[in-house]
């Protein structure tokens, strides 16, 4: 308050050659263009669009990728191997498959929505 808004920042003494002044205009030209742009980059919602879109695209690709990946390691061969290991598993303990398959059933019938009930004619 009271100040002239010319004297603010940095202090210009008899000392500072006109040379030193122009390096200290150069510093605040670059400055005050850096943070310009860096406003302009915060405000270009197109921008920040496409490049959150292009984040995405990438992202999505990836995953295709590693699901692609993992699809091929899945092969018919490797679900049959998977299937007689679990057969052989059953007929060894047959209990907790027939425990395990009451339960399921039981609860697939509690989850069945009721008829409704018709009287004889």
């Amino acid at each position: 308050m009271g100040q002239d808004p010319s004297t603010r920042g940095a202090a210009v003494t008899a000392m500072q050659d006109p040379e030193q002044i122009k390096e200290q205009i150069d510093a605040t030209r670059q400055e005050l263009g850096d943070t310009i742009e860096a406003l302009t980059a915060k405000t270009d919602v197109k921008a920040q669009a496409k490049r959150e879109l292009e984040e995405t695209r990438t992202s999505v690709a990836g995953k295709k990728d590693e699901l692609l990946g993992k699809t091929r390691e899945a092969s018919p061969e490797a679900a049959i191997s998977v299937a007689t290991g679990a057969s052989r598993k059953a007929k060894e303990n047959p209990l907790p498959v027939a425990v395990t398959g009451a339960f399921a059933l039981g609860f697939l019938s509690s989850r069945r929505p009721a008829r409704p009930h018709t009287p004889p004619r």
